[in-house]
């Protein structure tokens, strides 16, 4: 014999699920755009109806029930599920009304959203970018929906994420016009007259990678390095009043050489290339304007304004 189904409100469920990802009524209210109170009745509704607690507070928080753990990967499933099913057949770029979180570093802004953001907002006004910067828990963040989009130059993981590759990158180095390495060090610059100059070097993300020293090894120590920063921007200053020399990606050091006046030299070839990715999880590989963005900034980006023109009409 059957066992009878109740029928249970959707709008019930869907505050459910987000109840069971998020373990907070404020932030569950945050993303459903709803009250507090209004979550909070909710929540006393469900615990009626399934006869447990599914959320209780344990030192200053809230945590899941074992029901609530049970229940929390068949609603997340049937949220993706329920997502695609109701996924519009076509989409119109220009109708788009939506944030899209973009965790990145500066020179990510730079080489690929900068180059790209007029042509996006040309092709969808209602598109917006918030950029976030690199966390330890960017990809946790990803799969919980709170980031959409990663950006960067790390070899992706493919068990925790789907990627795009955007672009192959070379290295430059960038010294003020009159630095002495410009007369006494042939070009392109050897790795022995590299290290003979104090660096200004670069650490990304929340591990702090420096790409120079990945790639020196056992070399680095004889690196001088005179000031170590997170990002690029505040580089200029320091090139500008010194001998230290900027080992940056060739798209950006190209811009900084443009805007500074600066001088750009070919980094030595133990500096190695790199390739730029768009990274995504699971969660949005089938969401038609996550793929547009993606679409818009590899087109861009490989100057292939034909095809930027076509994601930009794609309907």
């Amino acid at each position: 014999m059957g066992c009878e189904i109740k029928p249970l409100d959707l709008n019930l469920l869907l505050t459910l699920a987000n109840l069971l990802q998020t373990q907070s009524i404020s932030r569950t209210a945050m993303r459903l755009g709803r009250s507090q109170p209004t979550v909070s009745r909710a929540l006393n509704q469900l615990r009626e109806i399934l006869a447990d607690p599914l959320l209780v507070r344990s030192g200053g928080k809230m945590i899941l029930t074992q029901r609530g753990v049970e229940l929390a990967g068949p609603l997340e499933e049937w949220m993706a599920i329920t997502s695609t099913v109701l996924q519009p057949v076509s989409f119109t770029p220009s109708a788009l009304d939506r944030r899209f979180v973009v965790a990145a570093s500066d020179y990510g802004v730079l080489s690929v959203i900068s180059p790209t953001l007029a042509a996006i907002n040309e092709a969808s006004p209602g598109c917006r970018i918030e950029v976030t910067a690199y966390s330890d828990d960017m990809f946790k963040k990803m799969a919980a929906g709170e980031i959409d989009l990663i950006i960067h130059g790390f070899k992706p993981d493919m068990s925790i994420t789907y990627a795009r590759h955007l672009f192959a990158e070379t290295q430059s180095l960038i010294v003020r016009p009159d630095h002495p390495i410009l007369s006494l060090c042939p070009a392109p610059v050897s790795l022995d007259d590299y290290l003979a100059w104090p660096h200004v070097a670069i650490s990304i993300g929340a591990d702090g990678y420096d790409h120079v020293q990945f790639c020196l090894g056992d070399r680095d120590v004889e690196r001088r390095v005179a000031v170590r920063l997170p990002y690029f921007y505040a580089a200029p200053d320091l090139i500008g009043a010194s001998d230290a020399i900027l080992t940056m990606p060739t798209r950006a050091a190209t811009k900084f050489a443009q805007l500074y006046g600066f001088i750009c030299l070919p980094a030595p070839e133990e500096i190695l290339n790199f390739d730029y990715w768009a990274l995504v999880h699971e969660r949005s590989i089938r969401d038609a304007a996550t793929q547009w963005l993606i679409d818009m900034m590899s087109a861009t980006k490989s100057g292939n304004m034909e095809e930027a023109n076509s994601a930009r009409s794609a309907a």
